[in-house]
């Protein structure tokens, strides 16, 4: 079956979290959480490193929301459900939908760091690849020097497969890296 094909629930509810599709208008929010983040993000995501305006933000919105629609990428975005505040990017990708098998990355606001919403929402869409995507494997990869992305899986009991060493560039493209590499089978 062609992934197009495959209908699946396009939002998440935890206790404290909608988890949803990216959309046309999400653009400023998003736009605003990486400004007021860029110090951090640029330690860890080589996208922060480039300048990016409001209207490009929104284009990459439009572009994820299409690709969402396509299953070439399942970005998520992550709001308080209380509140409707944006919390930060999630999603599921590098698919391999033969296998099934999914990569989680993640990022936040920086001021919202620290409540636990990352591990809440890793954890929920892991389970949604499990249940929904009926997925066999899901990953987590990250700087081995990351020590909070590292912490996420290591709490949701993921098991560290391995280190591999000189793997990548750091994000801002001065030295080589180890990338760490955290997953979840279904038994």
């Amino acid at each position: 079956m062609k992934p197009i094909l495959i209908d699946f629930s396009d939002e998440i509810y935890t206790e404290r979290l909608y988890i949803r599709k990216p959309m046309p208008g999400d653009g400023k929010k998003v736009f605003e959480a990486i400004q007021a983040s860029l110090n951090e993000l640029k330690r860890w995501m080589p996208w922060a490193n480039r300048e990016q305006t409001e209207q490009e933000v929104e284009a990459n919105m439009r572009d994820a929301h299409a690709k969402f629609l396509t299953r070439e990428d399942l970005r998520l975005h992550i709001f308080n459900r209380e509140t409707g505040e944006f919390i930060g990017a999630s999603g599921l990708h590098r698919m391999n939908w033969e296998v099934p098998k999914f990569e989680i990355g993640y990022w936040i606001n920086t001021s919202l760091s620290g409540n636990g919403y990352i591990t809440e929402a890793a954890e929920a869409i892991t389970e949604f690849a499990f249940r929904e995507l009926n997925a066999k494997r899901v990953e987590i990869r990250c700087d081995s020097k990351n020590t909070k992305s590292r912490a996420i899986p290591e709490k949701l009991g993921f098991t560290l497969e391995g280190i591999l060493k000189n793997d990548g560039i750091s994000a801002d493209r001065q030295e080589l890296r180890d990338t760490c590499i955290y997953a979840k089978i279904k038994k």
